[in-house]
């Protein structure tokens, strides 16, 4: 952030001494310290906050590249509370779970109910 090196900072820190003497420096440094912690605290949380609603908005234009998709732009109408467009959809296809299982509630093992009681 700031580019200040060795010297410079024994340089501010005698005529730190010199203006405000040795009686008053600690309180001096203690309050500095807090205020500069304070203040750090602070940027930090204005980044987190600035590093979401990136991500925030990130993730919508990714999500309106993908809402070409109709399940997802029914989800995200959904969501967003806007009124669902009335598009026909074909059913959707049957897995091969379902298929061999029936209803989808047991694995498909190949075996029927009988030879699982056994």
């Amino acid at each position: 952030m700031f580019d200040i090196g060795f010297w410079e900072l024994v340089f501010i820190a005698i005529i730190a001494l010199l203006v405000a003497g040795p009686e008053r420096l600690p309180r001096i440094a203690r309050t500095a310290g807090l205020w500069i912690g304070k203040m750090r605290g602070f940027v930090s949380s204005v980044k987190q906050d600035i590093d979401r609603e990136l991500a925030a908005e990130e993730l919508k234009k990714v999500l309106e590249k993908r809402a070409a998709v109709p399940e997802l732009k029914e989800l995200i109408d959904e969501v967003s509370g806007e009124p669902l467009e009335a598009v026909e959809h074909p059913a959707p296809a049957r897995t091969k779970s379902k298929q061999a299982g029936g209803d989808g509630s047991e694995p498909a093992t190949g075996m029927s109910t009988d030879d699982k009681t056994k």
